[in-house]
């Protein structure tokens, strides 16, 4: 099979924008394989709060998020981006990080220029450090990778601390640096990521969200949109961490309306039957390994009663 990162470069390059939903769970990464998408973005919110219960404010630790990522990739045969956040340090430290997220088998990193601890790109208080101590990371990040395919994408935050002048010019100096995508976060209107796409010299990303629901700083833009403004690919990020929340809020609501009551609760349109969640969580694959490696005896005394 080839490499993660020789097909999201692949991708990258198509006429078609490369639409990448975020992955935070086995079950998230799953659906989105089953839904025919071709690609994953490993959302570091996502991660950081479903594993933690805290907010994306720089909690979650190198090996925590490196955990997740193998075994998203464990479990799916999608190519995926994994979020390093500031990369864990300085240039030194991103170094290390490039080599362990690459030898865990994602096909990208993507790098932030924010202040350490980093928060989410679409809160306020963000601080970012200078364009040329991100640039010496990013050129640290690029020469880190024993694959020249894996994909070192590009984030800067700087549209919100110091505006879209700014930001194109960190994101062109960390392409010279070595950036293969780039990504300004939190942009607040369409005819800025035109700008970007035009006044930036690598392929570029967005930061669509929710993708489904409209929020208070990037403004909602259909994929097929941005790939007439020249967009290259576009993440939702928070659209299955939000859709998984929302599904959660609904059971949880149902369940509490109907105690202390006589009756039961049958709600198929709240969840999917234990049938469909093992056939999502590979229960084919399971009985056909079983079929492969086991005795008939060992079958008969598992299966027959």
């Amino acid at each position: 099979m080839m490499n993660p990162g020789k097909r999201l470069r692949e991708m990258i390059a198509a006429p078609e924008i490369l639409v990448m939903p975020g992955i935070f769970d086995g079950y998230s990464a799953r659906l989105v394989q089953r839904s025919g998408f071709s690609a994953g973005f490993l959302t570091g919110g996502g991660i950081s709060e479903s594993r933690l219960g805290q907010l994306d404010i720089g909690l979650m630790g190198l090996e925590e998020n490196l955990q997740t990522c193998r075994a998203m990739v464990a479990c799916c045969d999608l190519p995926m981006i994994a979020d390093g956040d500031t990369g864990y340090g300085n240039a030194v430290n991103v170094h290390h990080t490039v080599r362990a997220f690459e030898q865990a088998g994602v096909g990208g990193l993507m790098l932030e220029d924010q202040v350490w601890p980093k928060r989410c790109g679409h809160m306020k208080g963000k601080e970012v450090i200078s364009a040329e101590e991100n640039a010496e990371k990013i050129r640290s990040a690029a020469q880190a990778r024993r694959n020249q395919d894996f994909v070192i994408k590009s984030r800067t935050d700087a549209y919100g601390t110091h505006g879209l002048a700014e930001a194109i010019r960190r994101l062109n100096l960390y392409a010279e640096a070595g950036a293969d995508l780039l990504f300004a976060d939190a942009v607040l209107a369409e005819q800025d990521i035109a700008t970007l796409v035009k006044e930036t010299s690598k392929p570029v990303s967005v930061n669509m969200g929710f993708g489904i629901r409209t929020r208070s700083t990037t403004p909602l833009i259909s994929a097929k949109r941005l790939e007439d403004l020249g967009v290259s690919a576009v993440i939702y990020p928070r659209l299955l961490t939000a859709a998984a929340v929302q599904g959660m809020m609904n059971g949880m609501q149902a369940l509490k309306a109907s105690l202390g009551k006589d009756e039961i609760v049958n709600r198929p349109d709240l969840a999917i039957s234990f049938e469909e969640l093992n056939e999502l969580c590979g229960y084919a694959e399971s009985q056909e390994l079983e079929q492969r490696y086991l005795t008939q005896t060992v079958l008969d005394k598992k299966y027959t009663r």
